[in-house]
């Protein structure tokens, strides 16, 4: 039977055989948390909210659907502060260096790792597939949580020991494949899962050349939870509010009128609920009163709980709401008060990131077609750099004020225009040399070092000017 943990977890013993009925079950399994969680979450980052799937009201109230999308928002705010800016690989192997700069150029990495930490928002989790593609080069993707899993064995470490993708042909039968340590196997639900058959009768197995299983699971903290997961229940609240508000003002657009002291005859009427009117009989005193009913005025009411609801979104999933008419006008050390729970939020991220990244090139230098040595990736570190908003002049300020008190490496660090620091300070230094030699730029400088052997000076008293003979 399907080993499953509470928090979305696939195990196996060691011991076990993975039999297509077996398979079969852990495919069920997730297919039961895709439905479940999965589905819910990534409805909410697409808009289609909980207010849309209402039971609808009566055909003569107002019935307004609104659903603000503080999912998404929060969602591609966090990955622009954590990704927005490219991970930055360094290795003091120019060989490594120049695979690996190869290596993400081919699979366009940059794009891949910004998709991959999208996934983990939402999801709490995202995959990466690793494979060889028909022209013989390592490739690369990212694989969403609805249609791939991984499963681990039941050591404490959790090594994986499956990785499991599925998928829908144009004639709606699913297939997919599972990864192992040595091979890939495919297999076919038709109706049940079957292994794929070569014209022998065999299985259709493919070695994948990687030491490990060829796939990696990227995770958005330990209990594998979106960023959003927490405050769903607050933003389903808020769309319901801000949609009563809605229909409250189409209420009061289309109020009651009321008609006392005289008796409309029938034929003077059409149905109350469409005309709106409401008629009584009063005494015949001459007093006739014609006015519209006021419903009781909730505004503060709703206004407070749609405030309350908006500050706790933010709060509760530690994403600044950037858009706050008070958070432009902050700066300096103000601004890094205000980014600083998000800051805080970013830096447990960029440690789980940084796991899946060891394990990413650890398998991609195992196989034999990176060119590599298998323990090359202990020889790569990784550079997050969070994307805050820059004041470029008080930055040159701090610059300048570290000037003798730190390295100069530490200096330019302070600099959001300087992206590379060792190359700015390679650039100074052949700057200096250039003025040294008196060259710069193809022009020779007014400030270079003077000659041994100095020209004879006369000085033209009648010009006050210089001339070398």
């Amino acid at each position: 039977m399907a080993n499953i943990l509470q928090n979305g977890i696939f195990k196996i013993a060691d011991d076990t055989i993975l039999t297509p009925a077996l398979l079969s079950e852990y495919i069920t399994a997730h297919e039961k948390q895709v439905q479940e969680t999965f589905m819910k979450l990534k409805q909410a980052y697409e808009t289609d909210m909980e207010i849309f799937h209402q039971a609808p009201k009566a055909s003569y109230k107002p019935d307004n659907r609104i659903a603000v999308n503080f999912a998404k928002y929060i969602v591609d705010t966090m990955n622009g502060f954590f990704m927005g800016i490219p991970i930055k690989l360094i290795s003091d192997d120019k060989l490594v260096s120049a695979e690996i700069e190869l290596l993400d150029k081919y699979n366009d990495q940059d794009d891949n790792n910004a998709e991959l930490s999208k996934l983990c928002d939402i999801y709490g989790r995202g995959y990466e597939m690793y494979f060889t593609d028909e022209f013989g080069e390592i490739g690369i993707t990212y694989l969403s949580p609805m249609d791939s899993f991984m499963i681990f064995d039941q050591s404490i470490l959790e090594r994986p020991k499956y990785f499991v993708r599925t998928y829908i042909d144009t004639n709606n039968i699913k297939h997919g494949s599972i990864s192992d340590d040595t091979y890939v196997k495919w297999f076919t639900f038709n109706p049940d899962l079957k292994w794929d058959l070569d014209e022998k009768g065999n299985s259709v197995v493919y070695p994948h050349g990687f030491d490990g299983v060829p796939a990696v699971e990227f995770v958005e903290n330990a209990e594998r939870q979106g960023i959003f997961q927490p405050v769903l229940s607050d933003i389903n609240a808020y769309n319901k509010a801000i949609s009563e508000k809605a229909n409250d003002v189409d209420y009061f657009a289309d109020a009651y009128m009321k008609i006392l002291g005289t008796k409309l005859e029938e034929n003077d009427l059409t149905h109350i609920r469409e005309n709106r009117i409401i008629n009584f009989d009063g005494a015949n005193d001459g007093s006739l009163v014609v006015d519209f009913m006021t419903k009781p005025n909730a505004d503060a009411t709703q206004e407070n709980l749609i405030n309350r609801l908006e500050k706790l979104v933010f709060m509760i999933s530690m994403v600044a709401n950037i858009n706050d008419e008070n958070f432009g006008t902050s700066s300096g050390i103000a601004l890094k008060y205000k980014l600083q729970s998000m800051s805080n939020l970013a830096k447990t991220k960029e440690r789980k990131f940084t796991s899946g990244m060891n394990q990413r090139y650890k398998l991609l230098f195992s196989n034999p077609v990176s060119g590599m040595n298998a323990d090359d990736w202990t020889k790569v570190t990784y550079k997050f750099t969070r994307n805050y908003p820059a004041n470029e002049l008080e930055e040159a300020q701090i610059a300048g004020a570290l000037s003798g008190i730190v390295s100069k490496e530490t200096q330019l660090s302070v600099l959001s225009v300087v992206d590379d620091v060792q190359t700015e300070i390679n650039q100074i230094e052949k700057e200096k040399a250039d003025t040294a030699t008196g060259y710069n730029s193809g022009s020779y400088s007014t400030d270079r070092t003077v000659p041994e052997t100095q020209p004879t000076v006369n000085t033209d008293s009648n010009t006050g000017g210089t001339n070398g003979n």
